[in-house]
């Protein structure tokens, strides 16, 4: 069973696992029970709630769908799949995060996530990830597309550092960490780059000519904080994603 199907995550899990049953927000919202009679022998729990800075405006809405989301999935019984975070790390490091670093959030979305990885449970793969994008739903590659269409330059953040993360790739991962024990598992692509960066690589690759005006965080002015780095990277022998921009091309072609 996938949870949270009409999300961009959803949508590819959708794609990996064809004789899964995809249940959207309107088959069941996880804020409650799982209905009477619903049964799976696996949780793929990709619903959640992803607007960072919304959390921290609304953060007892944003725990009862990333904290008693994840509980309502593990009532259910069956092994569980729930995707996490890397907002459940502060940012300070400038090496890789691995599983074993220790989390500390610094907003309202990362500690409901963190939450979230323990609401699952002793039967369940916890899987970390970072800057999502995909071909359907909001993310940031669709939004510098919608951007750079309509303007000549777009100012982007350049100091914060990660690792965008294709969901097709995320998902095609997901088949191959079903075999190893249940515990926290890093999945995330390969290389890194500042937002700023991506958003170039996004113009460049989708024959664009907008310019990219780099700006600080400070500047931005988001009202959530985030990770000035936020890498992950596995030392528990996770499936490797190829590099994030082989990920942009899949999903160019897509789009």
């Amino acid at each position: 069973m996938i949870t949270g199907a009409g999300g961009q995550l959803g949508h590819a899990l959708a794609e990996t696992f064809p004789d899964a049953r995809a249940l959207t927000r309107a088959d069941w919202d996880i804020t409650y029970p799982p209905p009477p009679g619903l049964a799976a022998d696996l949780v793929l729990h990709a619903a959640a709630w992803t607007d960072v800075d919304a959390a921290e405006d609304d953060p007892q809405g944003a725990a009862a769908v990333n904290v008693g989301g994840v509980q309502h999935a593990a009532e259910l019984g069956a092994p569980l799949v729930v995707w996490s975070t890397d907002y459940v790390f502060d940012g300070t490091k400038r090496e890789p995060y691995v599983e074993s670093d220790a989390p500390a959030p610094r907003g309202v979305y990362g500690r409901t996530k963190l939450h979230g990885e323990a609401a699952a449970g002793g039967r369940a793969w916890i899987v970390r990830s970072s800057w999502l994008y995909g071909w359907t739903s909001k993310n940031f590659v669709r939004t510098m597309l919608r951007l750079g269409a309509e303007r000549d330059e777009v100012a982007v953040v350049d100091d914060q550092r990660g690792a965008p993360t294709y969901v097709g790739h995320l998902a095609e991962a997901t088949e191959h960490l079903l075999g190893l024990p249940f515990g926290v598992y890093h999945v995330a692509g390969a290389g890194e780059c500042t937002w700023a960066d991506f958003a170039e690589a996004i113009f460049e690759e989708s024959g664009l000519g907008t310019r990219v005006r780099r700006i600080t965080t400070a500047e931005f002015g988001a009202r959530a904080p985030r990770p000035a780095y936020s890498v992950l990277r596995s030392e528990r022998g996770a499936p490797e994603l190829p590099h994030w921009r082989e990920g942009l091309r899949e999903c160019l072609a897509r789009l």
